[in-house]
């Protein structure tokens, strides 16, 4: 006969000082915006807070991706490079090309 309080207590996560065991923490999402015919793609991106976004510069031309609010800057990518920020304030963040400034896009954080 099998003990139904056991199978209840293997079924729940153990929580001491209140850090669950056995569940894990979720982990942060990556997202990659192309640079290709002087445009971000995607021009509009939604993230959560912790997430990376690589920046790859397909283009012929050298660009940037700036935000206006200083949450992140690329640099310089030359043609085939790619760069990675993390942007963990929340709201939405304009950017753009500081060496193509009709270049625009924007990070949401939630």
């Amino acid at each position: 006969m099998r003990n139904p309080f056991l199978a209840v207590a293997l079924a729940v996560p153990l929580v001491i000082g209140g850090l669950a065991l056995g569940v894990l923490p979720a982990e942060a999402a990556g997202h990659t915006v192309t640079i290709q015919g002087h445009k971000f793609k995607p021009a509009k991106l939604t993230v959560a807070k912790g997430d990376t976004i690589t920046f790859i510069n397909q283009d012929s031309a050298p660009h940037t991706a700036t935000a206006n609010d200083g949450a992140f800057d690329t640099g310089r990518l030359s043609t085939g490079k790619r760069a990675t920020v993390t942007v963990s304030a929340a709201g939405a963040h304009a950017y753009i090309c500081k060496i193509h400034p009709s270049m625009k896009g924007t990070v949401t954080v939630h």
